[in-house]
Formats: structure tokens, sequence, C-alpha cells
């Protein structure tokens, strides 16, 4: 499990009130000091996950990481400026993987995206 803080992009400092929760089974942002918002998204959910690094980012050791989910509320979850974010990454996809198969569900993609033709079915 990690728990990780939004941090600056320069000098890596925790000023933010967002904090992302990386549990086994779900994804949980927390925002927000007078006006909190919890946002959950269930690992199975998580179809690919992204590592960004800007030039900062590298230099302060950091990280952006992008969930592409099939959640309704936040398909594409951002956890920004993190720490430890290559192994947060991994954690994801082995975990995403994991659950997926626990909850026996399958994700299939049409890999050429054209038109179903009715003359084919």
């Amino acid at each position: 499990m990690y728990k990780e803080k939004k941090r600056t992009p320069f000098l890596a400092l925790p000023l933010y009130f967002t904090t992302y929760t990386i549990a086994e089974e779900k994804i949980t942002v927390n925002k927000g000091f007078l006006r909190t918002v919890e946002d959950d998204c269930y690992m199975y959910k998580v179809q690919d996950v992204k590592l960004v690094r800007s030039l900062m980012e590298r230099i302060f050791g950091l990280g952006t990481i992008i969930c592409y989910t099939g959640d309704t509320t936040d398909p594409e979850l951002k956890i920004v400026h993190v720490k430890n974010s290559s192994a947060m990454k991994e954690f994801i996809l082995a975990q995403s993987e994991a659950e997926r198969i626990r909850k026996r569900t399958l994700h299939t993609i049409d890999i050429d995206a054209g038109p179903i033709e009715n003359d084919s079915i």
C-alpha cells in the first residue's frame, strides 16, 4: 500500500492538500482543506497506466502517474507530483491485473476500431 501527498514540482515540498492512497483493491484521492472531496477508483477498472516525468520532476525525484480507467467519474485519473512514482506505477499495473483475475472480469478492446458490417456477423 502506498500513501503519498501531492508535492510542489520545485523542491518537492508537500504544500498541497491532496493525498493519494493506493491500496490493493482501490485508489483513493482526497482533495481539499475547507471543502474536501474523496474520489475512489477500483483497481480492476484500471486499464492502462502511464508515467510522465518533466525535467523538474526528474531533478527532485518526482513523477506523475496517469491511470486510464473505466470509471465514470474519472476516466483519466492523475496522480500528480509524487515520490516513488515508478514503484507506484508498477504496483498499480500488477495489482489491477490481479484484481481483474480475482473478480473474473474481462477487458477487451476492438483492435481495428472500424465499423462492424452486418454481412460479417
